[in-house]
């Protein structure tokens, strides 16, 4: 999905470099020949051997160069998906109302659950769709105030919410996380955790290399303590450790894991829980009054949850507020959305709104990662569209991108459907 210019609702369609073909080097001091089914030995000459060494020099310098044309070729293409090149239209450039009328469409047709689809243009809200499933239409309503699980996306409210505090003076982006915890520290490693920093945790280029989804906990589950799951995180898929795996700084890597470790350092500065601090800090200045980490099964006027068929599926509990847990409306995301555009109120000054969609996660050449947006193409003022997507079992996904030269918006929550948001 692009930005709300109405550039439309587009397919990917990746490349992939091809394999290089196996080919023999040639053979140097004694070569066996077959005549008449009697083996034979052929003497090699120094003068022969030498070329024969050439020509594995040779061989080894153009192989290199196709790797190297290779990785060149992957790192293009790689920019170009992140920027749009392959990815076709729905709509007319400039037509919002046709791009919107296409998406509502397409959302509609493949959704097997709930939508909430809100398109913002020049900072104001140009249309909202919100719409159930044939398959769920006598159980379920939605509007514009019902709350969807936000999943991954609630790392970058998250982030807005640690920035409170940057910007109040009492983190320092630069410095040490473990300055500021006293509950829990990162294991030791053969990696210095002093250059674990605050940046570097919201931005994913920590060296975590957890890569952690956070698994389901089920309504009658008691939900662990923030140490116990630092120190034993309950994932989506297999065993993951919260620890250094790389130098810090020397890549960008996804680590659901930091943003656990951002949670604790919200409640170690603010002297708060983390709810209360987000509520204070955030949801409360921006009126966002929807928004909760409280169990989503819980709240008055909460999205059910569908797996891919439609069939009603069980809401469940994340153990990471900061990271998954998150539940909150269309009318909440349109004000943090307008909290992000030049010239509109926000709970943090422009510098710092700014600051959070600087580019420090890099891949294939390309920047993909602020200080907790995600960075999905360039703009043509020199800035990015911005945003976040996130993605739970057994079908929940949600999208928002804001394009900042223009100040469109597309936001985009879903059950039903694993990738409909994200595709829009």
């Amino acid at each position: 999905m692009l930005s709300a210019a109405a550039t439309g609702v587009t397919s990917r369609h990746s490349r992939t470099c091809l394999p290089l073909t196996e080919q023999k080097p040639p053979f140097a001091e004694k070569a066996m020949t077959v005549k008449h089914s009697q083996p034979t030995l052929r003497y090699t000459s120094p003068k022969e051997l030498g070329s024969s060494k050439e020509k594995k020099v040779l061989l080894v310098k153009r192989l290199m160069a196709l790797l190297l044309l290779c990785t060149l070729w992957m790192a293009i293409t790689g920019y170009g998906a992140l920027s749009g090149w392959w990815l076709t239209p729905i709509a007319v450039k400039g037509d919002s109302a046709a791009f919107l009328n296409a998406a509502i469409a397409i959302a509609d047709k493949n959704s097997h659950g709930n939508v909430a689809l809100v398109l913002i243009k020049n900072g104001s809200v140009l249309r909202e769709h919100y719409a159930v499933s044939l398959a769920v239409l006598d159980r379920d309503t939605v509007n514009r105030d019902t709350l969807f699980p936000m999943a991954s996306a609630s790392k970058w409210l998250a982030a807005y919410g640690v920035m409170q505090l940057v910007q109040a003076g009492k983190i320092d982006l630069d410095a040490p996380v473990s300055r500021y915890l006293k509950r829990w520290q990162l294991p030791a490693g053969k990696f210095d955790a002093s250059g674990v920093t605050v940046r570097r945790l919201l931005s994913h280029t920590a060296g975590l290399t957890d890569a952690l989804g956070f698994g389901d906990y089920a309504p009658t589950e008691v939900i662990p303590s923030l140490e116990a799951s630092l120190q034993q995180p309950r994932a989506s898929t297999g065993s993951k450790l919260i620890a250094l795996g790389r130098a810090p700084g020397s890549a960008w890597q996804y680590s659901g894991g930091g943003y656990l470790i951002l949670q604790l350092l919200v409640e170690e500065v603010s002297g708060m829980g983390f709810a209360e601090w987000m509520q204070q800090s955030v949801f409360k200045p921006l009126d966002m009054q929807r928004a909760s980490y409280a169990y989503i099964g819980d709240l008055a006027n909460a999205s059910k949850s569908y797996d891919a068929t439609g069939k009603l599926a069980p809401s469940y509990k994340y153990a990471s507020a900061a990271a998954t847990g998150l539940s909150a409306s269309a009318a909440d995301l349109i004000k943090f959305v307008q909290a992000h555009l030049p010239n509109a109120p926000s709970a943090l000054s422009p510098p710092n709104v700014r600051a959070m969609r600087q580019a420090h996660g890099r891949t294939l050449g390309a920047d993909i990662w602020g200080l907790g947006p995600m960075l999905y193409a360039p703009t043509g003022g020199g800035d990015y569209v911005f945003g976040h997507d996130g993605a739970n079992a057994p079908a929940i996904n949600t999208a928002v991108r804001i394009n900042p030269d223009n100040g469109d918006a597309i936001i985009v929550l879903g059950t039903g459907n694993t990738t409909l948001a994200s595709l829009l």
